[in-house]
């Protein structure tokens, strides 16, 4: 993917009841990598070894010095790292390994079964010429064997993937997410979204001096690219469907305005830019259309907009502050935020318009509301006296589940494949990324090592 400093933007002026209205304001812009840390885990889930990757000549003999040992080794790592971060998965340390094979045809599996390994993942790279590669890896499962009859000098251990994948010395990181999808979608029956990427707001400074940016980077933090720079606020990232565009709210020229930004080639367009409020944006499930917050005729309603032809539909018609739409995954209804009960608690309506549906009673505040990729829950954040926290409701039941407990959450976001959300909060008095597993086991922080990150949002399946 092609990475752009896209635009520069410096416009100081900014009325400051446009931000008071509707959005929260951060100050900031940092673009180093997110450093990952495991916050807390899972006992007891799938054991697997992930052996470090070796090195492999043409004929597929080990061979130390080519193409080089931090090739592999960093693979092999990052595997590692991904599957860390889900907390399905029990990893074997490696200090306790008693072989270290880089192929099926030297591993002992006894060795391995004495670990209490059910897993196990081996691999090694070879040089193809000209910079580039070929990475080999096999994941097995140490106790399901191919073929019939009892365990014996025939037992044939199942190899459940195996691999031979062409790269270029800088697609290290994506087939190594690449191979962390394959390794748990065979182990889970889940897809995996490593190789997905997200979105997040930085910011560094203060005050007239504050410095914001728009960054996309890989879903571990890794590889980011700015999108966007201003002296001004921007908000609310949200991806395409197709993951090739982000929708967003820049305050540049003093107002607030919606913007589409292709994320290859620069290319922006802008959505709306009505007097007042602009702000919140939603993609339609086709990708035809967006869903947002808009006051040009006074109190802030929520309106779809066509982003081909600019048709406007308001949906909403109530003297409260609806805000923060969202589509439902079938396209038919729209969840949004409104104070209409006194208090900010999340909505349903019909596409069509119509009377809105309460969704929740739980809790003194309920706000941006997204919803799972399987359209059967939504993630809010949740307040109580105790704080703002991110929280699950099961639509069928209205069974709410609160994941986090820092008091200071907010923003968040599904992993496509509803596996994880990610999140905003504070750590050590600075705003941090972190996620958390859909049922609340697992969980891990990302670090920027200056600056603020705030308003993450996760990217879905290229492939939609």
């Amino acid at each position: 993917m092609l990475k752009y400093s896209h635009l520069k933007l410096s416009v100081k002026s900014l009325p400051a009841f446009l931000i008071a209205l509707m959005f929260w304001c951060w100050s900031g812009i940092a673009s180093a990598v997110l450093e990952i840390q495991i916050t807390e885990g899972v006992e007891g889930e799938i054991p697997v070894a992930i052996v470090p990757f070796g090195i492999a000549d043409g004929q597929g003999n080990i061979e130390p010095g080519l193409p080089g040992p931090e090739i592999p080794r960093k693979i092999s790592d990052i595997i590692s790292s991904d599957l860390a971060r889900t907390g399905r998965f029990s990893q074997i340390p490696e200090q306790d390994f008693l072989e270290h094979p880089n192929h099926g045809g030297e591993v002992n599996f006894e060795n391995w079964r004495a670990l209490g390994v059910e897993n196990l993942v081996v691999g090694r790279v070879r040089s193809s010429g000209k910079g580039n590669y070929v990475v080999q890896f096999q994941l097995f499962d140490i106790y399901r064997r191919s073929g019939g009859g009892p365990i014996g000098l025939d037992y044939k251990i199942k190899q459940i993937a195996g691999y031979n994948l062409p790269i270029k010395a800088n697609e290290i990181r994506q087939i190594a997410h690449y191979i962390s999808d394959i390794i748990y979608e065979k182990l889970t029956g889940q897809r995996g979204a490593f190789s997905t990427q997200i979105a997040y707001i930085t910011s560094s400074g203060r005050s007239t001096s504050a410095k914001h940016s728009l960054q996309v980077a890989d879903s571990d933090g890794h590889n980011p690219f700015t999108i966007l720079q201003s002296e001004n606020p921007i908000m609310s990232p949200a991806w395409s469907p197709d993951a090739k565009s982000l929708a967003y709210v820049s305050f540049e020229g003093g107002k607030s305005a919606i913007y589409v930004q292709e994320i290859e080639t620069g290319v922006r367009r802008l959505i709306s830019s009505k007097k007042g409020v602009n702000g919140a944006p939603a993609w339609s499930p086709d990708g035809k259309r967006l869903a947002i917050a808009r006051s040009h005729r006074g109190n802030t309603e929520i309106h779809v907009i066509d982003i081909t032809s600019r048709k406007d539909l308001r949906i909403t018609r109530n003297s409260a502050i609806d805000t923060e739409p969202v589509w439902a995954p079938d396209g038919h209804s729209l969840v949004f935020t409104s104070d209409r009960s006194g208090r900010p608690q999340i909505y349903r309506i019909n596409i069509s318009g119509g009377r809105a549906t309460r969704l929740t009673f739980e809790g003194n505040y309920n706000s941006r509301a997204r919803f799972s990729p399987d359209g059967k829950s939504l993630a809010m954040v949740h307040g109580t006296d105790s704080g703002f926290k991110i929280a699950v409701l099961e639509l069928e039941t209205n069974i709410l589940q609160e994941l986090t407990s820092a008091g200071l959450d907010e923003s968040p976001s599904f992993a496509p494949n509803g596996g994880m959300i990610l999140y905003a909060t504070e750590y050590r008095n600075k705003g941090v990324l972190a996620a958390v597993s859909f049922d609340g086991r697992a969980r891990h922080r990302l670090l920027l090592q200056e600056g603020d990150v705030r308003e993450p949002a996760w990217a879905p399946f290229s492939d939609n």
